[in-house]
Parts: C-alpha cells; sequence; structure tokens
C-alpha cells in the first residue's frame, strides 16, 4: 500500500457532520458526535488498526480521539472480511464541541482538499415511488412458523427472521436528503452512510474508549403511537411481556459471555429498559467494563459479537444455519455491523438495521427488517412488527 501521512488542524467554526458527508462521503453520527469523511485515500480490512497506526501523523489539534480512522461495515455473516475505508478528509467533533479535520494523503502528495466540504440539504422535491415486497409474504411467514416451531422443539432458543422490501424511484435518491430526515426523526440512533448503504440504527454493538468498553443491546420491540399515555401502555406490556423477556435475556448473556474474558470487570443493568425512537420501543440492557491488557481493539470485538442473537439466533450456528434454509435472501451487510475504529483501537460499532443499500444510480434501494423468533411468536404479528420497523427508512426516502 501507498505509504500515507496524516495532518490534523483544530476546526474554529462549527461544523455539520451531514453537510460534511454529502451524497457520496462516509459518515457515522449520533447526536451530532462522531466522524464524517469525504475522499478515499485507502480502502482497508481486518488489519485496519496496524495499518492506521502506520501512517505518519502529524497532530496539531491535541484532542483526545483526534487522527486517521476507518469508517466502514463488517457483513451479517461470522468471520466475513470487513470493508473499510481511509477517508482523504476526515472531520471529527466530540462531545465537548470540539472540531477537527484530518487530511490523510500520500507521503508525496498534497491533501486532496482545500476548504471542507459543506453540502447544503436538497431543495422539498416530490416523486413518484414504487414500494413492493421482495420477499413473498407466504415464504417469510412460513419462515417465521419454521423457526418458531424449531424453538418449541427444543433445536434452538431464538432465531432472528427477516425479510426484504424494494423501493424504486422515478429520479435519483439523495443521500444528503435521506440523512437529513432521519436526524429529524432518529438524532438518537446511531445515523451512517457508507458506500451506498444509509439508515439510523438505535442499537450500540460496542464502544472501545481507551479500557472502557460499552455495548447496549436491544431485543424485543413494540410499537409507538404518538399518544404518550398509550405508549406508556404499549411499554409496560412490552416490560411484562414473557416472550419478549426471553428473546431480550438470550442476547444479553450472549453479550455478556463474550465480552467478559476481555474485562476486568463487566457490569449490567440488572432489568432492561425502555429505549424509544420515533416510530417503535425496545427493550434494552445497557453493558460497561474496563478491558484487560493487552486490549483488544473494537474492530475485534465488533467481529467476535456480530451477529449477535438480536440478529442471529442461539445457539448461533444452529440459527444461521435455519436462516439459511427459510430466509430465501443473502442479507449481506444488514445485520452485521457499522463505525469506524482508529490507530489506538478505540471506536464505535452499531449493529446494521434501520438501513437501507441504494443501487449505484440511487433508483433503488433495498430495506430489511426481521425480528427475534420464540416459542410464543406469532407469524401475523412478526409481519406487523417488521412493518412498523421499516417505517423509519421509507419515511426518509419516499417524499410523493
Amino acid at each position: 500500500m501507498t505509504e500515507l501521512r496524516a495532518v490534523t488542524t483544530p476546526l474554529v467554526d462549527d461544523v455539520d457532520l451531514n453537510d460534511v458527508a454529502g451524497d457520496d462521503g462516509y459518515l457515522f453520527v449520533r447526536d451530532g458526535v462522531g466522524v464524517a469523511g469525504r475522499g478515499v485515500a485507502a480502502r482497508i480490512g481486518a488489519d485496519a488498526v496496524a495499518v492506521l497506526a502506520a501512517i505518519d501523523h502529524d497532530d496539531r489539534a491535541g484532542l483526545a480521539g483526534c487522527g486517521p480512522v476507518a469508517i466502514g461495515t463488517l457483513p451479517y455473516r461470522p468471520g466475513g472480511e470487513p470493508s473499510l475505508v481511509v477517508p482523504s478528509l476526515i472531520v471529527g467533533r466530540d462531545t465537548e464541541g470540539h472540531r477537527w479535520r484530518t487530511d490523510v494523503f500520500a507521503a508525496d502528495a498534497a491533501p486532496a482538499f482545500d476548504a471542507v466540504p459543506r453540502t447544503a440539504p436538497p431543495p422539498p422535491a416530490a416523486g413518484s415511488f414504487t414500494v413492493a415486497p421482495i420477499t413473498p409474504t407466504p415464504v417469510y411467514l412460513a419462515a417465521v412458523a419454521s423457526a418458531r416451531d424449531a424453538v418449541r422443539d427444543g433445536r434452538l432458543v431464538k432465531a432472528v427472521i427477516a425479510r426484504e422490501v424494494g423501493i424504486t424511484s422515478e429520479a435519483p435518491i439523495s443521500v444528503r436528503g435521506v440523512l437529513a430526515r432521519l436526524r429529524a426523526g432518529f438524532g438518537s440512533s446511531y445515523r451512517y452512510s457508507v458506500d451506498g448503504l444509509v439508515g439510523a440504527s438505535p442499537e450500540l454493538l460496542i464502544e472501545v474508549r481507551g479500557d472502557m468498553v460499552r455495548s447496549h443491546p436491544l431485543a424485543g420491540t413494540a410499537p409507538r403511537t404518538g399518544d404518550p399515555n398509550a405508549d406508556a401502555r404499549i411499554a409496560a406490556g412490552l416490560i411484562g411481556s414473557m416472550k419478549d423477556q426471553v428473546e431480550h435475556r438470550v442476547v444479553i448473556d450472549v453479550v455478556h459471555d463474550t465480552l467478559l474474558p476481555y474485562c476486568s470487570y463487566l457490569d449490567w443493568e440488572p432489568e432492561p429498559t425502555i429505549v424509544a425512537v420515533a416510530n417503535v420501543q425496545h427493550l434494552g440492557t445497557a453493558i460497561e467494563g474496563r478491558l484487560s491488557q493487552p486490549a483488544p481493539d473494537a474492530l475485534e470485538l465488533a467481529r467476535l459479537l456480530a451477529p449477535t442473537p438480536a440478529l442471529g439466533g442461539h445457539p448461533r450456528a444452529d440459527a444461521l444455519a435455519l436462516i439459511d434454509e427459510v430466509e430465501g435472501f443473502e442479507r449481506g451487510r444488514y445485520g452485521g455491523a457499522v463505525g469506524w475504529v482508529d490507530s489506538s483501537g478505540s471506536g464505535c460499532w452499531a449493529v446494521t438495521i434501520r438501513c437501507a443499500e441504494l443501487s449505484a444510480d440511487r433508483r433503488h434501494a433495498r430495506l430489511v427488517a426481521g425480528g427475534g423468533i420464540v416459542a410464543d411468536s406469532q407469524p401475523e404479528a412478526e409481519l406487523a412488527e417488521t412493518q412498523a420497523k421499516l417505517q423509519a427508512m421509507l419515511g426518509a426516502i419516499i417524499r410523493p
């Protein structure tokens, strides 16, 4: 690979990371904190931390966490090769409001960008869209029934069954516009844009900051109505649901047991709490610990965890085999992870859900949604759950 240099400088003016990413850049942000990128200095894989550490970095900002980063995705299938990009220009913003830019370029060249790009949101527009299931509904319902029966027979504890929906647009879909609408409705989720994959995930897979590690698995879902009293009743029903508690407990136990060997301590909430986003609410349990030394990096831990039982099932190998048998499509990046890692091994990865994969001409989008199937699952109720989950991206894309 070409020898790379990096220079980091502070930014005086505030910056909107959505504006930096624009239509063809890279983004991973939550509540205004995160990273955005433009251009491609390098494409790398599982050796990302070593590659980043080898970059000659001139740090003129002196801010924690600044410098070269790799942004990318992990596939749904365990052991799949990560796909990461080191952007030519990286702009970051931290929880204290500090901003910086990092230029990454060949050692014998100059930085690719003079100024930080700032792409304005597109003006409001109306268009024609076609929305249709890609997965035939009878196929999905039969797959749910097969997974439920496998749980009842004792072959599985849980399996996650998903389905595909397609959108066709008469005009190219504006990534910048989708990101702006996701921020308006899902600002507390992890919003991302990586090589045509755009979404807003509410679920933190893993975050590493120095020797601290965090995860916030979600499993168990109910709709939101917009009526606070009705939503409170639905949330109480979700907490009291044995079906959803079983589904949630499986995920927490696996995440905990996977992280524990790497930690000097690991703590978690004694009972799940409600995590609400614009259209649905989930059971969530926060997990936090301190990594033992030598500590694994964020990318290593993300690869160990993905897919969690929240997207695959348990036992993992048996659940994934059943999914391959009955689901009827290749998930690709859906159900894996999306995020970033830096040269120290710190980073943040979210579960790749609530997303759309756009075609090269941006006139087509593939959406996927699924749900955890246990012994008490009913196919029609699971179909309704996927419809609720799909509303996040449908609402962000379709502008009639």
